[in-house]
């Protein structure tokens, strides 16, 4: 391997941009909406539209379709990591501010650790259990300040289900992705997210009529921008320097979103939800950098692991 191969790819600055900000827009964009559609109707109109451009780009592009044996996980992808957690996160934005739901949903890394090591064998060390302890602090801290704490049913809890299907939907796509490429599995992923939740797009359309074109626009910029550019600008990213160099750039999506969600909404966080995020991110720091949940090696029978 020559100098040139093994030197590190430079990162995409311009696609890293695109994604942190489209995603971070969802957040503030979601709050908007719910004023006129409910969570799951607003969740189908959304991926609606996303699976509009989609199918276009599959008409220039033609991706390989999924062999059959993908076929299961990619449907888990799309009904849990699409359909299911946004149902659970418009839900949950009925009554959790922008900015707290980005700090809530930054415990995803711990949750994806946590179902790594139950359902995957893989070990976590001593550092990634202090972080996860350090973050749940966190988690409570900003749990206590939303409407209805930890109940069942609150808010927060209904946050916190999407962060563990975004975890699951993390774990499930990664053979995908090294078996079909970023954006290709995240395109099929999108579109049967879209196709679960095609049954309420009646119901969104009809929450609408009636209301002007700002709802509209609310939702075809949450089906453009936070769905497609944001998935396939991230799907840039993880392609030119991988998971583990990107992953980092995830830290920018709160303190991003709590800048747009001030400036879109006026939403100022309380003192409580920011120390409560400081203290998730830190957390989820120290977990990410020493504490990565670990493969058990496997030993062949030649002896090798």
């Amino acid at each position: 391997m020559t100098h040139a191969e093994a030197a590190p790819r430079n990162v995409p600055g311009l696609a890293v941009c695109a994604a942190i900000l489209s995603w971070a827009s969802a957040y503030p964009l979601v709050r908007m909406a719910l004023i006129y559609v409910p969570p799951v109707p607003l969740a189908a109109l959304r991926y609606a539209v996303a699976a509009l451009v989609v199918l276009g780009w599959f008409c220039v592009c033609r991706p390989a379709c999924p062999q059959w044996r993908d076929m299961p996980r990619f449907l888990l992808c799309g009904a849990v990591g699409i359909a299911l957690y946004n149902i659970l996160f418009n839900t949950g934005e009925q009554t959790v501010s922008a900015g707290a739901t980005s700090l809530l949903i930054n415990f995803a890394p711990f949750m994806s650790a946590f179902v790594a090591v139950v359902f995957l064998g893989e070990t976590l060390p001593l550092w990634g259990w202090v972080g996860s302890v350090i973050s749940f602090t966190g988690i409570v801290l900003i749990g206590s300040e939303q409407p209805g704490g930890f109940g069942f049913g609150s808010g927060a809890m209904d946050v916190l289900a999407a962060a563990f299907c975004s975890a699951l939907y993390f774990l499930l796509q990664q053979p995908l992705v090294a078996r079909y490429g970023a954006l290709a599995s995240t395109a099929w992923i999108l579109l049967i997210g879209a196709v679960v939740l095609l049954p309420w797009v009646p119901t969104g359309v009809m929450a609408l009529q009636g209301k002007g074109a700002w709802p509209w626009c609310l939702a075809i910029l949450l089906g453009f921008f936070p769905a497609v550019l944001g998935y396939a600008a991230w799907a840039h990213v993880v392609g030119q320097i991988g998971v583990a160099r990107s992953s980092g750039f995830l830290y920018l999506l709160a303190p991003t979103t709590l800048v747009l969600a001030y400036g879109m909404t006026g939403e100022v966080p309380a003192l409580k939800t920011l120390l409560g995020g400081a203290v998730v991110m830190a957390g989820v720091v120290l977990m990410q950098t020493y504490g990565r949940p670990r493969p058990i090696p496997v030993v062949l029978p030649d002896g090798q692991t």
